[in-house]
């Protein structure tokens, strides 16, 4: 079975420069979680750039960082980029390299979980997102919301 880094990872096109930057590393708690969705709505807002669905999407690559790449004395990182012709990419940054998300779908009729869909989240409310390896021993999980 294929990783989501392993399929993103060769449809990840080539970024234009960036007209808009912010890059910031947080704790991987639930502290650092709020933080960066609050952190990303008052940059999103000091850009113009609409609030939803991009706040969810931090939102949820935060918390996936912070439960699922957590390393204790690590931090994760959250940054954001607006491009032209109009894309805003969200980046989520963690120490966690070895352990990659995995694309899962509820089968029809089996029971549904309290929690596992934030992925599903992403994929809905993004463009793009994927998966890019490094530098060692890190992982960045990644999201594109087009903007125009």
């Amino acid at each position: 079975m294929d990783t989501l880094g392993d399929t993103n990872h060769r449809i990840a096109p080539a970024a234009p420069a960036p007209l808009h930057q912010f890059s910031v590393p947080l704790s991987a708690t639930l502290r650092g979680v709020r933080l960066a969705r609050l952190l990303a709505v008052e940059q999103l807002r000091e850009w113009g750039v609409l609030l939803d669905p991009a706040r969810l999407v931090v939102a949820e690559l935060a918390a996936n960082a912070a439960l699922h790449g957590h390393v204790p004395g690590r931090s994760f990182r959250v940054a954001l980029s607006v491009t032209a012709p109009g894309t805003l990419r969200v980046e989520l940054t963690d120490a966690r390299g070895d352990q990659l998300p995995t694309r899962v779908r509820p089968s029809p009729g089996a029971e549904l979980a309290e929690s596992g869909y934030g992925l599903l989240l992403v994929e809905e409310l993004s463009d793009r997102w994927g998966v890019r390896h490094g530098p060692v021993p890190c992982k960045t999980v990644w999201a594109e919301l087009d903007l125009v």
